[in-house]
Parts: structure tokens; sequence; C-alpha cells
């Protein structure tokens, strides 16, 4: 366990700040941003604590090592002496991706056939539906191995069945909280909370649950596997909290479906969601806190000049009955957020969400 390791933590581009400051909170080594993530060193209980702890990441990559290969004999020969076993367990199933970059290798598909087969003669087994990944990476002549320690997407946090269209991931949702200085001693409202996804993240982090409380990881099927001390991970000490972080959307079955989430992820006690319409809204009694809201956009409810009169009476609402709280709006279009005549600050960088490109605007307390 005291082998130090380089670990790279996967984010959508335009985040990697703020995943970075996540990671310093948590304590974690050598945290520094580049583009697409953030790295960290640790050994592998580092690893196993990333993956649950963390909300930002998308997955968690370990490096393995690598070496300098100049044509497919020398890649074949290099992979079948590398020190496989010290990682996985035998007869592990395992999928093999490949990508090669200014390199005289320059045909990945030839090259995953070499390290499948060093993979094979070495006694494990490969199969593209295998849910542990070896990602190899050639670039500048040097072949590089990573394992996708995660598995599926660390957004799927395990315990949010119901979604509805076009849902922001817990990931983006936990990292625009963070954006917007939240750190779960205040109260949150969405008033398009959909699936509810905001207000649950909210509540989790307000209670100090852990991320990846509900699900399996792809570390689990490796060598260096600990179950025990995995375990003592998962029980990270939780904390109460009087706070109360509420939704609200025009559709009922959205509220419902909120509601059986919020059970799921066992934060139904601090969560209350309302049928209401946006001309509807008021601050809750109790402290204010924050407006989180992540409207249509356009693009793919909807079309975009209809959205102009919602954006207009979101921030009619706001205004008249949300004194005291601040608003994070996020959208792919300047001129809809301006149409809301809201007090907003610069607007964050370009975040890509399922191929649109968002950003997060706030205001000061209204």
């Amino acid at each position: 366990m005291s082998s130090k390791l380089e670990i790279f933590l996967v984010c959508a581009p335009g985040l990697e700040p703020i995943l970075a400051q996540e990671a310093l909170s948590l304590g974690f080594s050598n945290v520094a941003a580049e583009s697409g993530g953030v790295t960290i060193d640790g050994n592998w209980r580092e690893v196993w604590r990333a993956n649950l702890w963390l909300r930002g990441a998308t997955r968690v990559l370990v490096r393995l090592g690598g070496f300098r290969t100049f044509h497919l004999a020398q890649l074949d020969k290099r992979a079948r002496k590398f020190e496989w076993s010290s990682v996985l367990k035998p007869s592990t199933h395992i999928k093999v991706e490949v990508t090669c970059r200014k390199s005289k290798i320059y045909h990945s598909k030839a090259a995953k056939q070499r390290i499948e087969t060093a993979l094979k003669e070495n006694g494990f087994e490969v199969s593209d539906d295998a849910d542990l990944v070896l990602k190899t990476r050639i670039q500048d002549d040097y072949c590089s191995f990573s394992i996708d320690t995660s598995g599926e997407s660390l957004h799927k946090r395990g315990h949010k069945q119901a979604v509805n269209k076009a849902p922001m991931r817990e990931n983006l949702a936990a990292m625009f909280l963070k954006a917007c200085g939240y750190t779960g001693e205040e109260p949150i409202y969405d008033p398009m909370c959909g699936s509810g996804t905001f207000v649950i993240e909210a509540a989790e982090i307000a209670a100090g649950l852990v991320a990846g409380r509900s699900r399996n990881f792809a570390f689990e099927e490796l060598q260096t596997f600990d179950p025990a001390e995995f375990q003592t991970l998962q029980k990270a000490a939780t904390r109460s909290t009087g706070l109360t972080f509420y939704g609200s959307d025009r559709d009922q079955g959205a509220i419902l479906m909120c509601n059986k989430n919020a059970g799921t992820a066992g934060v139904e006690s601090m969560t209350e969601f309302y049928c209401k319409s946006i001309s509807e809204i008021s601050a809750p009694d109790g402290p204010a806190g924050l407006v989180i809201i992540n409207p249509p956009y356009g693009g793919r409810i909807g079309q975009k000049k209809m959205l102009y009169g919602l954006y207009a009476a979101l921030g009619k609402t706001l205004t008249q009955n949300f004194q005291g709280w601040r608003v994070g709006l996020i959208t792919t279009d300047a001129d809809l957020a301006k149409t809301t005549k809201l007090p907003f600050k610069a607007p964050g960088p370009f975040v890509d969400h399922g191929g649109q490109k968002i950003r997060l605007w706030q205001t000061e307390k209204l």
C-alpha cells in the first residue's frame, strides 16, 4: 500500500480548476490541474478514496508505466515482459484501448492486437465487453499504460434510477455547486429541478455522504484490492444538519421522480419537492441560500426563440421573491442569461455537456 502511484482524475474540460480545489479539500497530494483533468499521487488506498469520495471526477486512471517503442515487433516483445501480474489477477477479463500520435507506430488497431496477444500469453482474458479497461497511449514513440479503476462513469452514483429529459450529470452538478461557493452550510432551491440532481447532490454534501457509496468499481477486480481496507473508506463519518433543500417543477411526474431518487439516496428527510410553475415559486422560510437552475437551452428541449419569455419570467420572479439569495444559472447562451435581467458577474468557462457548451452565470445576493 505504500508505493506511490501517478493518478489522473478525468473531468469535463473547463472544470479542471474546480476539481483540483475539491481534491485539495479532501487532502490529496501533489494536486495539479491539466487539460482534461487533475493529477494527484498516492497509493492504491488513495485510488479507492478518489473513486469513492470525489464528486467532480468522471473517472480515475492509474498510470502503470510504459516504455519506448519504435516498431510493432518491439512493442510486442516489451508488452509481453511488462509486469501485468503486479496489478491484474489471473484470468482477469480486460478490454484494451489504444491511441497513437506522433509516433512511428501509427496504426492503433495493429498495436491493439500486439498488446492483446501479450496479455493473453500472460494468462489474462481479453474482451471488448470487459468492465476493466487498459488504456494505451503511444505518443512520441513512448507507450504508456493506464488502468481505468472506475468502470462506469463516476456520475452514476448508483442510487438515482429515475431521470427526465436532458438531465444534468451528477458530477457536473457537484462542480457547479462548488463553483457557486456551496459548502453544505446553506439551503438551495432549484425551481426547475427535473429529476432532482442539484437538490440531492446538495443534501448529500451537507450530510457528508460519500458520492460512490451505492456502487461498485472496476478496481475491485484488481490484484491490489483490499476489501477490508475499502470498507473503512465507505464508512466515512456523516453529519446532521438542520437545513432543508428544495426543488420545484411544473411537471408532477418530475416531482414523483425527485421524491423517489431522494429516497433511494437516503436524503428524503432533508429534501422537499413541489409542483409549481416559475411564476408560483417563492423563497422558503428560513435562511437565504443559493438558487441553482439548469433551464432549457433551446438545443434539446423546445426552440430557443420560445425561451426568452421563460427566462424573463424567471428573472422577474427571482428578483421579487428571493431577496438575499444568490443565483447560479447554467445555460449555453449569453442572450438567454441576459434576458433574466439578473445582475450576473462575468460567466464561468465553457463546459461540455452532452455535446453542448454550457456556462455558469452567478450573482451576488439579490
